[in-house]
């Protein structure tokens, strides 16, 4: 008999399906023009729940030297919104923990600089941590100095035996992207001392379930988390969370603050109600999870039937933002471009490439106001209002906006 998969934190086996979203391709993969009739690998995205310490993940990994090194295609200043996000929370922990001249900030996953760089305008020294060397270029351009690696325990070994002392960790979206997440806490326990603080946001597994939002899934993201199973890998490591923030980013996350058990840092508000309203949402019972496969079917189904009726209709359906979690939206339910004609994004990275999978071809925003679409299926949901506001001059000459999750819903 064939044993169920283990656990990447305790190692418990894990019978229970979360969904099963079937084989699907990498979702930044981009694929180029040239290479457009040359297969690409596709991996299953089965999601299981651990019903030891409640996280979950996906059962098969995709090597993450497959996913992150070489040209990645994610850049975070191409969003107006995160941008700003960025700058706030700068502002907000610099005033928070006293940070200045003297202080050191190092981030986890530090993109192209999108975050750091507002630490370096105010004088405080950082450092961030990124594999992919392509956007590590882009944030040594911008004046944030990056070390070209995967971060875990023995990088953070090497820094801490180099000196570094930082007061403040920082990662956003990076705790579900790592596929040995004992490891990479392990590292950032390394590396605090004292009252120094670790920060992570990431995607509240709670508001997934809430509001359907499966498309966040895909293989970047090994994990999809509550704050049941950070606290219980953070403390696993030697970590306490006192304190935790409800965020609307990314369709509601939480930004978790966590220090050394034994630091001064008194527990806030925050984390009871957080807690309060997992146990109501039976986060810690197979309960909680039942149910979800059926509701991503529904919306499969919405979207396939609105798409399919507007084919007939002979309208025109484009799709702006070639984000990752519209590139599982598309795979899961085997939409091509007979369906969506093309997509746009301002990324020029994912320009003239074709998206994985779905084989839509991506081009730039003006496309969209050359061939004027009926409707403009918005994949990354979560800046829906960012992305109207952008196209205000295609909305008053009649095009549509479109959402497929938690529902279909047309904005006029």
């Amino acid at each position: 008999m064939t044993s169920n998969p283990k656990c990447r934190h305790c190692g418990a086996e894990m019978p229970l399906t979360f969904v099963d979203l079937g084989l699907s391709a990498v979702a930044n993969s981009y694929v180029p023009m040239d290479k457009a009739g040359e297969p690409e690998p596709k991996y299953s995205l089965h999601i299981r729940v651990c019903e030891t310490c409640w996280l979950v993940q996906v059962d098969e990994d995709v090597p993450p030297e497959r996913i992150f090194t070489g040209d990645y295609a994610y850049f975070s200043s191409f969003s107006d919104s995160w941008l700003a996000h960025a700058r706030a929370y700068a502002d907000m922990v610099t005033k928070r923990f006293g940070l200045g001249p003297r202080s050191f900030v190092i981030e986890i996953a530090s993109n192209d600089g999108y975050l750091l760089k507002n630490f370096v305008a105010a004088g405080i020294p950082v450092l961030g941590i990124e594999p992919s060397g392509s956007v590590a270029a882009a944030a040594e351009r911008a004046g944030v100095p990056t070390l070209v690696e995967f971060f875990g325990e023995r990088i953070a070994k090497k820094l801490y035996d180099e000196g570094k002392r930082p007061d403040l960790i920082c990662s956003a979206n990076v705790l579900a992207h790592v596929p040995d997440i004992n490891d990479f806490v392990a590292g950032v326990a390394r590396l605090l001392t004292g009252d120094a603080v670790y920060t992570v946001e990431f995607p509240h597994l709670l508001r997934l379930i809430r509001e359907v939002q499966f498309d966040t899934i895909y293989h970047e993201h090994y994990s999809y988390l509550s704050l049941l199973a950070v606290e219980t890998v953070f403390a696993s490591r030697g970590l306490r969370v006192f304190d935790v923030e409800e965020l609307p980013t990314h369709g509601g996350s939480l930004r978790v603050y966590a220090c050394r058990q034994e630091a001064s840092h008194a527990e806030c508000p925050g984390v009871a109600r957080v807690r309060a309203d997992e146990t109501a949402a039976k986060l810690d019972s197979a309960e909680g999870y039942e149910g979800f496969s059926e509701r991503v079917e529904a919306v499969r189904d919405g979207l396939l039937d609105f798409l399919t009726k507007a084919k007939a209709q002979g309208k025109l359906v484009a799709a702006y933002g070639a984000a990752a979690k519209g590139n599982t939206l598309l795979n899961y339910c085997q939409i091509g471009p007979d369906l969506v004609a093309y997509c746009v994004d301002r990324n020029p990275a994912k320009q003239n490439t074709l998206l994985p999978g779905s084989r839509i071809p991506v081009f730039d925003v003006d496309e969209l106001r050359k061939r004027q679409p009926d409707f403009v299926l918005i994949l990354p949901w979560n800046l829906k209002a960012e992305v109207i506001r952008q196209l205000s001059d295609l909305r008053d000459g009649g095009t549509r906006f479109v959402t497929a999750v938690p529902a279909i819903s047309v904005t006029a």
